[in-house]
C-alpha cells in the first residue's frame, strides 16, 4: 500500500522547518524529476511545449525548461506572466541562460501542463479554458505537473481539465488524483522526489492506495484438508435470482469449499452448488441483497440476526431491516445510487448522486465514523473501501466492468473470502483487487465481458 494525502503543504513545511530545505531546493528536485522522465522517455531534440501559470506550478515548469534547454527544442509559454516570487526567480534564471519565451501555443512532440496544479481554487477564466481546450486537441504526449490543470484539490472538475498521459505529482500522492471525475484525466501517475526519500517526506495518513501486492489470494497450503475446511457460504436468492446465482458461481471459483443458495423457488443450479430453503447449520458466511427484490421482512431479519460474517448488497440498502446490522462487523458493497439511499436511511445526509461523486472521500468518512464496525466498499471508477478511520483506494477498475452482473461477481468474491475466514476488511480489499485484475486481464473487446468471463479470469489469477 502507498500513502495518500488530502494536501502536502504541511509536508513541504516540514522539509523547511525540520530539514532546513528551502522552497528553491524542493522546486529544483520537482523539476528535475520531470526532466528525468522526459529524458528517459523521449529522443533528444524532441520539441517540448511547456505552458506555465503565474504561480509556483508555473515556476516548476520554468525550471524544467532550464533543465531541458539545449538538449530538447524548448518552447516556453507564460500566458499570464510570472507573479509568484519563485516564478519570477525561475524566469530570471531561464532568461540569463538565453532561452527566449514564445508568445503563442505551438504544437510539439511533448506538452507539459504547468498552469495551476493543486493551487486551483476558483473557476477558470475564458483564456485559461481556451488554452486547456487547445492543448487537449494536440496530437502530443501530454504531461501534467502535480495535478492536471482544471482539477481542484478535492478532485473536482467544474468546467474543463487537461487530459494527461502522465501526471508527475510532487512529493506524495493526493486524493485529487483518485476521484472518479479525475480518472480520465490523470493518466499514469509518477511521484517526484523533493529532496528527501518518500518515507521521510511523508507523515501519517488514514488514506492508502492499494497495490497488486496487497491481493492475498486464498491459496491452499494445507494438504490435510477437506471441503469443510474452506467454509460454507449461503447466498440468498431473491426475485431476480440470476444475481444470486452469479454470486454463488463467483464464490465457488474463489476458493470456498461449499456454496448453498437459499431460495423457496426451484433454481437451475450447477451440480456443484446446492440449494436450500433455510440457513445451513454449518454456514460460515452469508451473502444477501443481490437481486433480492421484495423479500419477506421477517425472514430477512432472521437471516441477518446472527453473528455469521455477512455481505449485504443492492436492494437491502433501501430497507430499514439492515439498520441493526450496521452496529456489527459486516461488509456493504453499494454503488453510488445505493449509497445515497443508505446515507438517507441512516439519517446522515440526503444527497443526489452528483453530490456524492464530487465528494466521495468525505461521505465515506462520514458513514464510517458513524458505523466503525462496518466495512464499506463503495463501487466506482476508483473503488473506495472504508472502515473506521481508514480509507483504501482501488484504482485498478476499468470500463470493462460496466456491465450488469459485475457487481454480483464482486459480492460473491467477498463472500467467498468471508466464508474462508478472512476478516471483513481484508476480504473486501482482496476481492476488490481480484475483481479489477480479472477484468484487466480480459483480452477480448472491452465491451464484450459477461459475468462468466469475469469468473473465469478470477480463476486464472
Amino acid at each position: 500500500m502507498k500513502k495518500v494525502f488530502y494536501e502536502v503543504n504541511s509536508l513541504d513545511k516540514k522539509c523547511y522547518n525540520k530539514f532546513s530545505l528551502t522552497e528553491d531546493i524542493l522546486m529544483e528536485h520537482a523539476s528535475f524529476s520531470m526532466a528525468r522522465f522526459i529524458e528517459e522517455k523521449f529522443e533528444e531534440k524532441s520539441s517540448v511545449l511547456i505552458v506555465c501559470g503565474p504561480g509556483n506550478n508555473g515556476a516548476d515548469g520554468i525550471a524544467l525548461a532550464r533543465l531541458l534547454y539545449n538538449k530538447f527544442d524548448i518552447k516556453l509559454y507564460l500566458p499570464f506572466g510570472a507573479k509568484s516570487s519563485m516564478a519570477k526567480l525561475q524566469e530570471k534564471r531561464v532568461k540569463l541562460l538565453g532561452l527566449s519565451l514564445v508568445d503563442e501555443l505551438i504544437q510539439c512532440d511533448i506538452v507539459v501542463d504547468c498552469l495551476f496544479g493543486s493551487g486551483l481554487n476558483k473557476d477558470l477564466d475564458e483564456n485559461s479554458l481556451n488554452i486547456i481546450n487547445t492543448l487537449n486537441k494536440y496530437e502530443s504526449y501530454k504531461i501534467s505537473c502535480d495535478i492536471p490543470s482544471g482539477i481542484n484539490i478535492k478532485g473536482q472538475i467544474n468546467q474543463e481539465a487537461f487530459y494527461a498521459d502522465t501526471t508527475i505529482t510532487m512529493g506524495a500522492l493526493k486524493i485529487a488524483l483518485f476521484s472518479d471525475e479525475a480518472k480520465d484525466y490523470v493518466g499514469g501517475i509518477e511521484v517526484a522526489n523533493l529532496g528527501v526519500q518518500r518515507d521521510i517526506y511523508e507523515d501519517e495518513t488514514n488514506i492508502f492506495l492499494l497495490e497488486k501486492e496487497d491481493m492475498k489470494l486464498p491459496f491452499r497450503n494445507k494438504k490435510n484438508s477437506h471441503k469443510g475446511s474452506y467454509g460454507h457460504l449461503n447466498v440468498v436468492a431473491g426475485c431476480k435470482m440470476g444475481a444470486g446465482v452469479i454470486a454463488a458461481k463467483a464464490a465457488f471459483g474463489f476458493g470456498v469449499g461449499l456454496v448453498s443458495v437459499i431460495s423457496h423457488e426451484d433454481i437451475d443450479l450447477p451440480y456443484h452448488i446446492m440449494q436450500t430453503h433455510f440457513l445451513s447449520d454449518n454456514c460460515t458466511a452469508i451473502a444477501i441483497g443481490m437481486g433480492l427484490g421484495k423479500y419477506e421482512t421477517d425472514e430477512v431479519k432472521k437471516i441477518l440476526d446472527n453473528d455469521i460474517p455477512t455481505i449485504i448488497d443492492a436492494d437491502l440498502f433501501y430497507e430499514e431491516v439492515i439498520l441493526d446490522k450496521l452496529e456489527k462487523d459486516v461488509v456493504l458493497t453499494p454503488h453510488p445510487k445505493e449509497f445515497c439511499a443508505l446515507l438517507k436511511l441512516c439519517k446522515i445526509t440526503d444527497i443526489k448522486v452528483d453530490e456524492l461523486q464530487k465528494n466521495r472521500f468525505e461521505y465515506v468518512s462520514l458513514f464510517c465514523n458513524k458505523y466503525p464496525m462496518v466495512t464499506l466498499l463503495l463501487k466506482g471508477a476508483n473503488t473506495l473501501i472504508g472502515k473506521d478511520k481508514n480509507i483504501y483506494i482501488n484504482s485498478f477498475g476499468s470500463a470493462v466492468l460496466s456491465k450488469g452482473g459485475s457487481g454480483d461477481v464482486l459480492s460473491g468474491l467477498v463472500a467467498s473470502l468471508l466464508a474462508q475466514g478472512y476478516d471483513s476488511l481484508e476480504a473486501a480489499k482482496v476481492a476488490s483487487l481480484a475483481h479489477a485484475m480479472a477484468a484487466n486481464n480480459y483480452r477480448k473487446n472491452n465491451y464484450s465481458l459477461i459475468p462468466a468471463d469475469l469468473v473465469e479470469e478470477v480463476r486464472k489469477l
